[in-house]
Parts: C-alpha cells; sequence; structure tokens
C-alpha cells in the first residue's frame, strides 16, 4: 500500500511553513515524516505527536520544555532539533532529516557482529550520550530504533525530545508513566521510575550485547515478564552465545549492565574510556588480559551455598573482605567448593565457565625416596613459585603504570610529565572549553588515574578556549536569510520586534541586539529588530484652502502631489475643490490627487439693447444669467432696452447678474 497516499497528514502545511511529505516511521506517541521547511528550502524530519496528546496540558508543557532542552545540544552524532511548534492543537518537532537507514536494520541483516565492529559502532553512540549527560540530559530510550546510519557513514542518536533535564527536582518519570522500551530500561527505572545517567549506560549496555549476539539479554512472552527479568536477572556474558569472545568483552558488558547502578559507569563519558580500551585490546589482538577483565568487573560475585555456581549477588568492589578473585586458569585448577578451600572463591565474569571434569588419574604408589630429596624439593618449587609470581605480577600490573593528570597544563609541561612516568604523547585534537585557557590540555585518553602500557600513548585535547563567535552582518537581509546566517555563526536567533524605517524594506532586518560584530558564546541569542517600512501619515483635509499652501503641506508629509483644475461655481479659482483619497492614511511616496478650481464656467453675454424688456430678460435668462431691470426715466415710456452691463460679447460667470437699462 502507498503509505503517502494513505497517510491523511501528508500534504498538510504545519505553522505555514513544514509541508508534510513521506512517513518515515511510526511510534508509540508520535509519528516521523519527511518534510520541507518552506522558509530555509530544507529537508526536515518532522515528529508529529498522535492526535490528542496537544489536549493534556501538562504533557504539552513538558514536550515544550524538553524540546528546547535537546535544542540546546549541539554534537556532530546527535539528531539537531530545529523547531518545536503546536499547529491548532498538532504538537510537533521538526528535526534534523538523516538519510540512511537504523542500527535495527543493519541488526537485522548482519547480527552478530564482530566485537571490533560492535565497539566501533557504540562508540558515536557513547559520544552523544556523554554530550548530553555533561550537559545534564539524559536520553531515557536508548535502542537500535533511535541510532541512526547514515548513508555516509556518520553515526547519529535521535529522539533526544524524551530526554528531561536532571535537577534535583526531576529525578523521576511523570506520574508514574515509564518513557522508554521495556527491553532496554533498566532496573530502576522499572522498579520505581528513578532515572538518571546510569540509566542510559545500562541501556547502551543491552546494545551492546544485543549486536555482539545478535539476541536481546532477556526474552520471553511479555513485556510484564520481560521487565521481571531486568530487576531478578543479570544480563548472561554474551559469550555463552558467541564462544570465541575475549573475557574482558564480558566484563565490559557486566560493567554497564549491572543491575546495581552504583556499579556501572557514572555516565556514558566513563563507559566510552573504557570501550576505547577494550577496542585497543582488540586491535592488539590480545585474547585474554586478565588486568584490563578485572578493572572492567563491575562486582565480585559471591557464590551461595548449596546453589548453582552462576547464581549469584553483586557485591561492592570497595569492600574491605573482598573475597579472593581468580583468572580463567586458576579457576580450572581451583574450582570453587575444593575441600582445601577455606576462602570465599569466586570467578571474573565471563571467565568461569562449569564444565564437567574428567576424573584424575590413579596414582601410582610412591617407593621409599631418600631423605634429603624433600627438603631439596621444597626449595626448587618455592623458587619456582617465585618466578612464576615475579611473571605473573609483571604480566599482569607490572607492564601497567597509572596516567598522570596532566589537565590544564600546557603542552610542554604535559609532555615533560609524561616523559617522568614513561610515556609519549600526541595531541589527538583540539576543543573549546569555558574554563581552561588556550593552549593548555582540557581532556586527555586514557584519564588521569587509568591504566596504561609503561611506554604507552596519551592522546592530549588542547583547549581552544572559551568558544565565542560574532554576530554577522543582518541588516537588510529578510527575517529567514538572517535567521539562517545566525544558524552558520552557530548563534541563536532570539526574538523579532518591529519598527517603521524610511530607508529600509518591509520585512527586512532594521537592526539585531547586540549589535553585529559582537562577539558572544555559542548558541547565545540574538534579537532582530525588522522593518515594517515607513511610518503612515494621515491624510490632511485641504479642500478650499489655496492651492499653493496645499501642495507645499503634502510635500512636507513625503506625498507625492499631482494636480487637475476644474472650474467651480463655489470655490474660487485658485484653491482645492476636492482631493483624493480625502481621508486615511497613506506611505511616504504614496501619490494624493488634488482639484484646483478654475472658478465659475464663463459665458458670453447676448446682446440685448432694442430687444423689449420680456425679450431681453427671456433671452439672458435662457444664456444663464439673471436679469436686474432698471427703468429709466423718460418723457414716453418705450418699454425698449437701451443699455446693458455687462455689454453685448463680452464674458460672463454662468449665473451672474446682467443689468439692462428700458425706457
Amino acid at each position: 500500500m502507498d503509505r503517502t497516499a494513505a497517510d491523511p497528514m501528508t500534504g498538510h502545511v504545519l505553522d505555514g511553513r513544514y509541508r508534510v511529505g513521506t512517513r518515515i516511521a511510526r511510534g508509540g506517541m508520535a509519528t516521523v515524516y519527511e518534510a520541507t521547511d518552506l522558509r530555509l528550502d530544507r529537508t526536515v524530519a518532522l515528529k508529529i505527536m498522535h492526535a490528542g496528546l496537544g489536549d493534556d496540558d501538562d504533557f504539552v508543557g513538558r514536550f515544550v520544555r524538553e524540546a528546547r532542552s535537546a535544542a540546546r545540544l549541539s554534537h556532530p552524532n546527535v539528531v539537531a532539533v530545529f523547531d518545536q511548534g503546536d499547529d491548532d492543537g498538532t504538537l510537533f518537532l521538526a528535526m534534523e532529516f538523516v538519510a540512511g537507514r537504523t542500527l535495527r536494520d543493519l541488526m537485522r541483516a548482519q547480527a552478530p557482529l564482530a566485537p571490533s565492529r560492535a565497539l566501533t559502532l557504540l562508540d558515536p553512540v557513547l559520544s552523544a550520550l556523554g554530550a548530553a549527560h555533561e550537559a545534564g540530559l539524559i536520553h531515557r530510550d536508548v535502542k537500535p530504533e533511535n541510532v541512526l546510519l547514515a548513508d555516509d557513514g556518520r553515526v547519529k542518536v535521535a529522539d533526544f525530545g524524551l530526554a528531561r533535564a536532571v535537577s534535583a527536582e526531576t529525578q523521576h518519570t511523570t506520574a508514574g508513566v515509564l518513557i522508554g522500551t521495556v527491553s532496554y530500561l533498566s532496573p530502576e527505572l522499572l522498579v520505581d521510575g528513578l532515572a538518571d545517567a546510569r540509566s542510559d549506560v545500562y541501556a547502551a549496555g543491552i546494545l551492546l550485547y544485543e549486536m555482539l549476539t545478535g539476541r536481546k539479554p532477556h526474552e520471553a512472552g511479555s513485556a510484564i515478564q520481560v521487565a521481571y527479568k531486568h530487576v531478578h536477572e543479570d544480563v548472561p556474558p554474551p559469550s555463552r552465545l558467541v564462544p570465541d569472545l575475549p573475557p574482558y568483552v564480558d566484563a565490559l558488558v557486566a560493567r554497564a549492565t549491572a543491575r546495581d547502578r552504583d556499579l556501572r559507569p557514572a555516565d556514558a563519558r566513563v563507559l566510552l574510556r573504557q570501550v576505547r580500551r577494550v577496542r585497543a585490546a582488540l586491535d592488539q589482538g590480545v585474547c585474554d588480559d586478565p588486568e584490563l577483565t578485572s578493572d572492567l568487573t563491575p562486582a565480585v560475585p559471591v557464590q551461595r551455598d548449596g546453589h548453582d555456581p552462576d547464581d549469584i549477588d553483586y557485591v561492592r568492589e570497595d569492600l574491605a573482605d573482598a573475597p579472593t578473585i581468580l583468572t580463567p586458569a586458576q579457576a580450572v585448577r581451583r574450582a570453587p567448593g575444593d575441600a582445601d578451600d577455606t576462602s570465599t572463591t569466586v570467578i571474573n565474569a565471563g571467565a568461569w565457565r562449569p564444565t564437567s571434569a574428567p576424573p584424575p588419574p590413579p596414582v601410582p604408589a610412591s617407593r621409599p625416596r631418600r631423605s634429603w630429596r624433600g627438603p631439596v624439593l621444597l626449595v626448587l618449587v618455592l623458587l619456582l613459585a617465585g618466578a612464576a609470581a615475579v611473571g605473573s605480577w609483571w604480566w599482569e600490573t607490572g607492564r601497567y603504570t597509572s596516567t598522570p593528570s596532566v589537565l590544564t597544563l600546557t603542552a610542554p609541561a604535559a609532555e615533560a610529565k609524561l616523559a617522568t612516568a614513561g610515556l609519549d604523547f600526541r595531541v589527538a585534537g583540539r576543543a573549546y572549553s569555558e574554563t581552561v585557557a588556550a593552549g593548555r590540555v582540557v581532556e586527555t585518553d586514557p584519564a588521569g588515574g587509568d591504566h596504561v602500557l609503561r611506554n604507552g600513548t596519551v592522546d592530549l585535547v588542547l583547549s581552544r578556549g572559551p568558544e565565542r563567535h560574532r554576530v554577522p552582518v543582518l541588516e537588510n537581509l529578510t527575517l529567514d536569510r538572517a535567521q539562517a546566517a545566525l544558524q552558520d555563526a552557530r548563534l541563536s536567533f532570539g526574538a523579532a520586534s518591529y519598527a517603521f524605517s524610511d530607508t529600509v524594506p518591509r520585512g527586512a532586518v532594521l537592526a539585531s541586539h547586540p549589535t553585529r560584530g559582537t562577539v558572544l558564546r555559542r548558541d547565545a541569542a540574538v534579537d532582530l529588530v525588522v522593518s515594517r517600512g515607513p511610518r503612515p501619515v494621515k491624510v490632511p483635509d485641504l479642500t478650499g484652502q489655496d492651492a499653493a499652501a496645499a501642495t507645499r503641506a503634502l510635500t512636507r508629509l513625503h506625498l507625492r502631489v499631482e494636480r487637475t483644475e476644474a472650474n467651480s461655481d463655489t470655490v474660487a479659482a485658485g484653491h482645492v475643490v476636492s482631493q483624493s483619497p480625502s481621508r486615511g492614511r497613506l506611505l511616504p511616496g504614496d501619490p494624493i490627487t488634488i482639484v484646483v478650481s478654475k472658478g465659475p464656467v464663463l459665458v458670453d453675454v447676448p446682446r440685448v439693447v432694442g430687444h423689449s424688456t420680456s425679450g431681453a430678460e427671456a433671452t439672458l435668462q435662457q444664456a444663464g444669467f439673471t436679469v436686474d431691470t432698471v427703468k429709466v426715466e423718460y418723457y414716453i415710456a418705450l418699454g425698449v432696452v437701451v443699455r446693458q452691463t455687462p455689454g453685448a460679447g463680452d464674458r460672463a460667470p454662468r449665473g451672474s447678474t446682467i443689468t439692462i437699462y428700458v425706457v
């Protein structure tokens, strides 16, 4: 079936910006789509929460807070969060689109994976989680579906939108609801909802087990049964399914997935260092490294009376009376339950596998020996035991030394201190730091206090100093282009305000706060002032005013005056008869038309001299004039017009008065 055609969200535009495309995946709370950001013309992954979740105010508030937390996390192995929105109750996240497949897809096709490859894939996952833990965030839902393998080889961790800021007040799930996938949830999350960075470490350990074996460590017929196994059963050594795995790989899995979270690495950064130690041993072809195995073993397993040797409890490693830890070779020679074994005996995690040993060969009857052989043999045995002890110490302990701490030292000072310890150094890179000055050591691998082979090499990361970026030139850019410029400058967009401007076009950036050239921390917010264009002006009423004065007044308002003329019987010549528009507001540069009076229409005065009084009045009235008749006293009354004012042939305004004189 065509998912694009079947999904009702496909084709919708959310928040006027994101056009929803093909559905990528569907989960318990959200569906992920490929979408197009219409403003920035780029492809994004749009995570849309399922219908109805937007009606829960608590969920909406948590969703917004988590989106902001995730957006603060910037790391090359983390899927970036670009935007968060609510389109009429539809909650969504706009995220970086990663073309490729998930770790789940890879494991279905190729698991079990070789240990070196599994650790190579886990390295960037832990790097991303370590950055989150350093920023005070926990993921809570680490699983193969959230590990994206890009086509160009990059590995990215997705779905930090479910992470919560770690604080003293928020160390539990909301309202007792577990967020995550049961196969990867830590025991403390399942029992009482508590979660911290070690919960992510547990999930990463399960991830490693699954890559190594192709199976989940705890499988059952229901989610409740799987959860029960996480709480009450240890993760089995992966070597039970893949027998050729070195013991230190078993120990690494056991360390990360210890049921007691106090026995796990403190966060993903610590686990990452341990993973790199194990990978280095694999790269060197070391099949067994008791020192490394011992370092990684999470706790001491204590054998219970009358129980199977694999049924163990975990005991803290720092107990004063910790039982003896045996290597695999010692375990074969001295199995638990030997008659002469008076101490508590245990075996390193992953090293003890009960086997059915063949019965001992019969001992032949001894012949009488000379009395001097006993002491000589005793001396030889003691010498051999001493040599073996020295050799074993050198192999398991003597060939290692502790890495001295060189943090905050300059590179020459660090080189000198490492040389004194018999170690070499290599500058592996540079990183920004808010606390360590530029040019000084900000990180080492191995870390200070960790074991390292004598004459080995310590990788140093030197500080670049505080990460600072200058505010770019943003004036006259559109708002979308200005946001993209801020993103390129590793700064964030704060808020937009609007102001009128006679010089900057409408919709373009008028100014920024802080101003261009200001040096800011990475991801610092920059506010933008966007132009509304010129300020509108109120149109004045100039009807009846002198046209020249009206033109000057409109010009001062930056309006473009267009003038026409017309006769008017009511408005004097040279004055404004009308204007268009007559009211409202105009922008500077807009046109306004005024009609200037030419005065009334002029009409030719007809000749009425010699006409009778009635005939003259009729003629003048027909021409549009009014008539004023003046009788001149004469000795006889003729009733004839003898004179007119204005005279015949003159022009007079229509409606004006013509005076006639009659005798």
